[in-house]
């Protein structure tokens, strides 16, 4: 007791000095410092708003570029040979994916390619104005130069027109395709009028494709470049590289009212392998 009663009180005001005031004001002054630097780093590393719009512009043209080139492109239809699963002014989406690494077109697909030459005749685009140039190479302007039709006969196919019912005939196959091609126009007794209904093409090249449109009476297809029985001295050649070939339909984006997915029907299914 004599011991404790004669140790000197503690300095509370010394002590208190020490931790609270005296450390407390140090660790102040040393956030205010931090934060005053930061706030000047920020301030000269910050772009002006009309760089950083140009930035997130171009790094959105540069994007939109790498899709279009490698993924999924925008085309429009044309015409009505597609009908009536795809209708004149539709806004298609073609994937690209489905071709990669050596794949190939299946029968049934409906896909985009690249004139082989001659098969447009004059209703090729102009040449688009640089403004449209551009929106082009971004895929949001429409492209010339593109057809799109549905594969129906692969290499070594043979197609045929067509059997005592009109129907077309793959590899002896005949195709019920009811489902996805327009009507018949009054008159016409096969699912192939662009030319005489006798006709037979192939077999099918290796890494070459037939297609024809769903609109089989208003379709520029494989069969009006095919080489009849009494021509003489034909060079025509009814068949698409593989190489001409953008994509596959997937999709039709726009008009809203036409949306929906483009698959494949079920009549190709059961087609024999080629003989």
């Amino acid at each position: 007791m004599t011991d404790d009663d004669d140790r000197p009180a503690p300095d509370e005001g010394a002590g208190d000095g020490a931790v609270s005031t005296t450390g407390a004001t140090a660790y102040d002054g040393a956030d205010s410092d931090v934060d005053g630097s930061d706030d000047a780093a920020r301030s000269r590393r910050r772009l002006p708003i009309w760089q950083e719009s140009l930035l997130l512009v171009g790094a959105a043209v540069v994007l939109a570029i790498v899709v279009k080139a490698l993924l999924v492109q925008a085309f429009y239809i044309p015409s009505p040979s597609m009908e009536p699963g795809l209708v004149e002014n539709d806004r298609i989406l073609v994937q690209k994916v489905s071709y990669w690494f050596g794949g190939s077109p299946s029968r049934g697909d409906v896909v985009v390619f690249e004139d082989p030459g001659g098969w447009l005749g004059n209703t090729e685009d102009d040449d688009p104005g640089p403004v449209q140039g551009l929106l082009s190479a971004v895929g949001l302007y429409p492209e010339g130069g593109h057809l799109v039709k549905r594969v129906i006969g692969v290499e070594g196919d043979v197609i045929t027109c067509c059997d005592d019912q009109g129907r077309i005939l793959v590899n002896g196959e005949p195709l019920d395709e009811d489902d996805y091609i327009a009507a018949r126009p009054e008159g016409v007794t096969c699912n192939g009028p662009m030319v005489p209904c006798d006709w037979e093409a192939g077999p099918v090249p290796e890494g070459e494709v037939f297609v024809m449109g769903d609109n089989r009476s208003d379709s520029a297809d494989s069969t009006v470049h095919l080489c009849l029985p009494d021509e003489v001295d034909c060079t025509r050649d009814p068949f698409v590289d593989n190489d001409l070939i953008v994509g596959k339909v997937f999709a039709v984006a726009w008009p809203l009212k036409n949306f929906g997915f483009v698959g494949r029907p079920d009549a190709l299914n059961d087609v024999p392998d080629p003989s």
